[in-house]
């Protein structure tokens, strides 16, 4: 991924958040978002988004960068092409998660369940998933409880890709060894 193509998406999602603060602040301010939504509690300004989407949409897309690159010095050819499916993957499922939570539905608790149990055997960890993730979310939610959760269920899935499920996969081979020597 290269430096012009990140200058851009950058400069894009910074327009796009800016311009959502700014018809949020003409248009009945810009909301506040209370810890455990209850007002008694510290709050978070969606204000803040407009620093810490661009600062993340940049980190991300140089992680991205960086594992572009030392696939390629390790002679595995990148396709950039799954790099984008994936973030709008994760942009297309933080959209209806969002969009499910606000018609009051039950589905986004069962939505969260399924993506942990994809997180077995897909590496939802990748930076581009947790970019596409917060992007989705952020028009609904603000930027900052997206992060959170995002950071959140990446710590998760790093868990059950390459800790949980590596062991089931050992203890599985194990078995399959103990099983093959009986026979």
């Amino acid at each position: 991924m290269k430096l012009k193509t990140r200058i851009y998406f950058t400069g894009i999602v910074s327009l796009l958040i800016w311009s959502h603060l700014v018809w949020d602040y003409f248009h009945g301010g810009v909301p506040t978002h209370y810890i455990l939504h209850r007002a008694d509690l510290p709050g978070i300004s969606n204000w803040w988004g407009g620093i810490v989407l661009p600062l993340l949409t940049w980190y991300l897309l140089y992680r991205i960068h960086v594992r572009i690159v030392n696939k390629e010095k390790s002679g595995v050819p990148q396709n950039t092409t799954n790099i984008i499916y994936k973030f709008i993957a994760a942009l297309l499922f933080g959209i209806l998660l969002s969009f499910f939570f606000t018609i009051g539905s039950d589905f986004p608790g069962y939505m969260m369940i399924g993506l942990v149990l994809v997180s077995f055997f897909v590496p939802l960890y990748w930076p581009e998933y947790l970019l596409g993730f917060v992007i989705g979310m952020a028009y609904t939610f603000g930027v900052i409880l997206p992060v959170g959760i995002g950071i959140l269920l990446t710590l998760i899935f790093i868990i059950t890709y390459k800790f949980v499920r590596r062991g089931i996969l050992y203890l599985a081979s194990k078995i399959g060894l103990k099983k093959s020597k009986m026979n």
